[in-house]
């Protein structure tokens, strides 16, 4: 039996979180301090040298299955694939339509989702504060994510959603200390020597 859908109010009010702007004068002019050679930059140039090396950036996060290592040990982003949610997830577009409520199941995946993750625990070196550290995604990330993540699900790493993202570092790891082992013994491996 479908559930009734009641429409979102779009008049009603919204909480808007507050936009930090980090490339600002300050930035700019630090930058130019710290780097005499580029001061002949102008502000838009810095910008989209910076828009140019995130797009990079999250191109090769979805392109490659174990994600990005993030320049001066900063952490790595990837793509996990997790499990669907309990809670529904509604099709607010054709709930609207049809005026009955639609959820999303994701067919094309199995029911899987695509989240984007990062993490500063796999770094070589730790650095101050980098529990505090946070990630966000940006639109076009995100966007062109829910484009790629269908057509090749299967490739990026699953995460599971009752274990801790240190635990599969330190199973890799491991699994690394193992693999190293396994092709010591196979090039000293004869078979003749019985």
């Amino acid at each position: 039996m479908a559930k009734g859908f009641k429409a979102p109010d779009v008049k009603g009010p919204r909480f808007r979180e507050e936009a930090v702007n980090i490339i600002d004068k300050k930035f700019i002019d630090s930058f130019k301090e710290k780097y005499p050679k580029h001061k002949g930059l102008t502000e838009t140039k810095i910008r989209q040298i910076i828009k140019s090396f995130n797009e990079k950036v999250f191109e090769e996060v979805i392109e490659t299955r174990d994600g990005v290592q993030l320049p001066e040990g900063l952490g790595q982003i990837f793509i996990g694939t997790c499990k669907n949610v309990k809670k529904e997830n509604i099709d607010f577009a054709k709930s609207m339509k049809y005026g009955v409520l639609v959820t999303n199941k994701n067919w094309e995946t199995d029911g899987k989702l695509a989240k984007i993750f990062y993490t500063s625990y796999s770094t070589k070196y730790k650095f101050a504060n980098r529990e505090c550290w946070e990630f966000v995604a940006c639109r076009n990330f995100k966007r062109s994510v829910a484009k790629t993540y269908p057509e090749n699900w299967t490739m990026y790493v699953e995460v599971q959603p009752d274990k801790k993202l240190r635990a599969l570092y330190q199973a890799i790891r491991i699994g690394n200390k193992n693999d190293n082992k396994v092709n010591a013994q196979l090039k000293s491996y004869n078979e003749f020597d019985l």
